[in-house]
């Protein structure tokens, strides 16, 4: 059903944008789709499979009737629920934005004054691709869960790195199906993927099951037809991991259930994956002309592919892990010693000197023997961590352009440039090759960089948002651990908060944006992502700057992704005094910790000094306490930056700001709000809760969380 709709064109299928629902009509998508229409460019009697919906903005957050979409002064495309709920945005205010405008090819773009496209929905495509479309690195298809259940879900993902197209399941690791730069296509070149342009409505969808397929309207039956399945060209119907979902075996296109585990006497792998708690089987393959084999450990299994047709080529085995009762031990039976033959030995002195010389010769050797046999196994298992490590990331789904040392070696001429210094190594400035200027973190250390380091790639590596600073690619060779973020030319925002330059103060519209955008950061790190991420080191150091003073979060060395179903988790104290949350004595943690350090922050930004500033007198020592008491005798306003004019001047505003922060600061983590309803309270959809309490608990000791730093999980 379409509540309200914008068309381009005139009779026959044509793109359309408006509200759509699908079944019950209880919740509606503000969507691009195709629909029938007359010479009247009206919509008829929909025909069979229209309309066809080929992009939304919130297929995760469906809205109710009455919703609204409007067109703000600031230029900003907002969808609000019908209670005022803030849905979705294309978070373009202040870029000059003029108009709305939806292309005949179903692209509905913002421009400016000059007619440029400002942002545009081809570059946020969900699960379908139009002609003349392109999927570029860095953007990810996602199908639905299902045909009817538009949510982003489901286990499989299509996108573009710099090796080529690629098409995997998000297993623990995940599991590649599709790489174009092993398949080698005419359509699917290895930077982008073209929709061919048809004589009829026509799109290309990758659906729950993994495949992508294009459909096309067919005048003839006026009804919607696949006419290509891209993938499967290539690849054969068994190749999909979900096709007999999991554990089931797939044969010429049948499904089975797995036989019993073939005899064999491959037990190194099988007591390999014994031996690893989150292996579920060992799938071992050698070649009959060979004497080379491969042992694969997966952590997760999906539909297997009955490989018959291929045992002339090489011969496989797979044993699965199952849970069996332990059976008790006779308490009778005694484990016989191995024995040797002993041959009757003369006696006298020397035959026991002889013996005890022999003793300690061969006691010696073996002495020797085990500690280069512990030493072999120690260097090889780290040789081996450290290659599973680098070819783990290269599996990692969106990664971004690896870089070799050497190479940003010559970018940060010999790392001569230092920008500055953090918890786990130096930021450089740096140019790569076509002159793009970027940051260069080097990572130092053993144990907890490598942990940093993972945690980082992983956790932005495949995400993409304007306020978070974006990793433009990485270095994973040898000992050498390097990540390259896109050039924040303004810095971090502690140099334009704490007065360390008098020349460098924010004026209060400057500051107002800059807590907007920290905020609109944490939102999609909570809510928007696959996996809830929580940054767990949020303070101005790691809150960048870009020319136009759009702040960023970044550093995401401490981060944890949380599943969606967990709503708490148990992990070491991690962080910075001064901005953790008093839940950390107890080692359980929300994303609300983030909410209390995005409050402390507020709090310096309105201040302009620090939490914990040893230079006031000792009354005035920790910013919280003496907010407690100028809460008490009502002279908050004594509390505002007094360097800045401007911000004096907009005192009411940022007393109402500083109300944000309170309620973000409650000592309880349940009271704290949402960051989602932090954006909606500063954008003035919604009011701070009353009756908040100002008694603070006091945060952990620095002295624990300068040790526990060290030991990030």
């Amino acid at each position: 059903m379409v509540r309200s709709i914008l068309l381009r064109g005139s009779s026959g299928p044509r793109f359309a944008c408006g509200f759509y629902c699908n079944g019950t009509c209880d919740y509606y998508l503000f969507a691009v789709f195709i629909v029938q229409t007359n010479s009247g460019s009206g919509i008829t009697s929909p025909a069979i499979g229209f309309p066809q919906v080929v992009w939304s903005a919130n297929r995760n957050n469906p809205v109710r009737a009455n919703a609204t979409l409007q067109l703000t002064p600031e230029g900003d495309l907002v969808l609000q629920d019908v209670d005022g709920t803030l849905v979705w945005s294309t978070n373009t205010s202040g870029k000059s934005v003029m108009g709305l405008n939806m292309t005949d090819t179903g692209n509905l773009v913002l421009f400016d004054i000059n007619k440029n496209t400002v942002w545009q929905s081809f570059d946020h495509p969900t699960d379908s691709l139009l002609p003349g479309q392109k999927l570029v690195e860095g953007q990810i298809l996602t199908p639905s869960v299902s045909e009817l259940n538009w949510t982003e879900g489901g286990l499989f993902s299509l996108f573009v790195t710099g090796r080529g197209l690629i098409a995997s399941i998000g297993s623990n690791p995940p599991q590649v199906y599709y790489n174009s730069t092993t398949k080698g296509t005419e359509e699917m070149k290895d930077d982008e993927i073209t929709v061919p342009v048809a004589s009829s409505a026509q799109y290309m969808k990758f659906g729950p099951d993994g495949h992508l397929r294009v459909y096309q309207y067919l005048l003839q039956s006026g009804g919607w037809k696949e006419v290509a399945d891209l993938l499967t060209g290539y690849l054969g119907e068994c190749d999909y991991h979900m096709v007999c979902g999991n554990y089931g075996i797939c044969l010429n296109g049948q499904c089975s259930c797995p036989g019993a585990n073939i005899d064999t006497d491959m037990e190194t792998c099988e007591q390999a994956c014994l031996n690893t708690c989150s292996c579920k089987a060992a799938l071992f393959q050698y070649g009959d002309n060979s004497s080379s084999c491969n042992c694969s450990l997966p952590s997760q299994l999906f539909s297997l592919m009955n490989n018959v047709k291929k045992m002339t080529l090489y011969n496989s085995f797979a044993f699965m892990k199952v849970q069996i009762s332990l059976i008790a031990q006779d308490p009778t039976s005694e484990a016989t010693p191995t024995s040797f033959p002993s041959t009757p030995l003369p006696s006298g002195k020397k035959t026991r000197r002889s013996t005890v010389i022999l003793g300690s010769s061969l006691g010696a050797f073996f002495s020797v023997l085990l500690i280069i046999s512990i030493w072999v196994i120690l260097f090889r298992k780290k040789r081996d961590v450290r290659e599973d490590e680098e070819d783990y990331l290269d599996e990692v789904p969106g990664m971004p352009t690896r870089f070799s040392f050497q190479d940003l070696k010559a970018a940060t001429e010999n790392f001569s440039r230092k920008l500055g210094e953090g918890g786990f190594g130096s930021v450089f400035e740096g140019a790569l090759g076509n002159g793009t200027k970027v940051a260069v973190k080097r990572l130092n250390g053993l144990g907890q960089v490598k942990k940093s380091f993972l945690a980082e790639v992983e956790t932005i590596g495949s995400i993409h948002h304007v306020n978070l600073v974006r990793l433009i690619g990485f270095c994973a060779e040898k000992s050498h651990r390097l990540l390259v973020y896109e050039y924040m030319c303004n810095g971090s925002l502690d140099n334009w908060i704490f007065h360390k330059n008098q020349e460098l103060v924010l004026d209060w519209q400057s500051r107002r944006k800059i807590i907007i955008d920290i905020a609109k950061g944490l939102v999609y790190l909570h809510e928007d992502c696959r996996q809830k991420i929580v940054h767990l080191d949020i303070k101005p150091q790691n809150i960048l700057l870009d020319g136009n003073f759009n702040a960023k979060v970044s550093d995401f060395g401490l981060s944890k992704l949380i599943d969606r179903d967990q709503s708490q988790i148990m992990t070491t104290m991690r962080g910075t005094p001064g901005y953790m949350a008093p839940e950390w004595l107890s080692s359980v943690i929300t994303e609300k910790v983030d909410v209390y350090s995005f409050g402390v922050v507020v709090m310096e930004m309105l201040c302009g000094r620090k939490n914990l500033d040893r230079s006031q007198p000792e009354e005035s020592m920790h910013l919280l306490s003496l907010f407690k008491r100028k809460a008490e005798e009502e002279q908050l306003f004594d509390l505002l930056d007094k360097t800045s004019e401007d911000l004096q001047l907009h005192a009411a505003e940022a007393m109402e700001v500083m109300k944000v922060a309170t309620w973000c600061l409650q000592s309880d983590f349940a009271r704290r709000p949402s960051m989602s309803v932090v954006v909606k309270v500063l954008e003035g959809v919604m009011d701070v809760e009353p009756n908040l309490d100002y008694s603070f608990s006091t945060p952990p000791p620095p002295q624990m969380t300068m040790v526990t730093r060290k030991e990030v999980e």
